[in-house]
């Protein structure tokens, strides 16, 4: 990895980051009061090759838990939806279907059930909540072994909409991706 490249993802990720939280709080929460949910993915079992994205994760997760103002920290795993498929083209639909085994949910999450926690995180049933990391990922990030997860017990089926009907395609043993 270049220096190039490093800080295009430190100045993206984390900086930019930075500039929006400081941005939101001068333009509204100051005299207004609001919340903040940053969403970050796996920063805790590291990926061959992607230092740069996880130091980037982690620094935006203690970047939350150190503003002092109700922000939260929202870490999705494994979760399938259209940008995700263009990002690694042909390489995602192999990457998604090797990570179902590693999920409890034997299935991957869809963006229904992670918007369903931002919207818990930005209502009032949330207001005694601050700096947290809310780990929506069907308890995958307990596990920290390359060895498949037992089925412990039936798990909900995923929100019906687009992107299951898309998340089952790709997983369809007869796809063509």
């Amino acid at each position: 990895m270049s220096s190039k490249g490093w800080k295009a993802v430190i100045d993206t990720n984390l900086t930019g980051t930075f500039h929006c939280c400081q941005e939101v709080y001068t333009a509204w929460m100051k005299q207004h009061g609001g919340v903040i949910v940053n969403i970050i993915a796996d920063m805790w079992k590291g990926f061959p090759g992607m230092a740069h994205t996880g130091a980037a994760r982690a620094a935006v997760d203690n970047l939350t838990k150190e503003s002092g103002h109700r922000v939260g920290t929202l870490w999705s795993q494994s979760q399938r939806c259209g940008t995700s498929m263009e990002n690694y083209k042909e390489l995602g639909p192999n990457l998604f279907k090797m990570s179902v085994p590693f999920s409890p949910a034997k299935r991957l999450g869809v963006p229904e059930e992670i918007s369903s926690a931002v919207c818990f995180l930005l209502s009032p049933a949330a207001s005694y909540i601050s700096g947290a990391t809310l780990r929506v990922d069907a308890g995958q990030s307990l596990y920290h072994s390359t060895w498949e997860i037992p089925n412990h017990s039936a798990w909900p089926e995923a929100p019906e909409g687009e992107n299951l009907d898309a998340l089952k395609d790709l997983l369809n043993p007869k796809s063509k991706l």
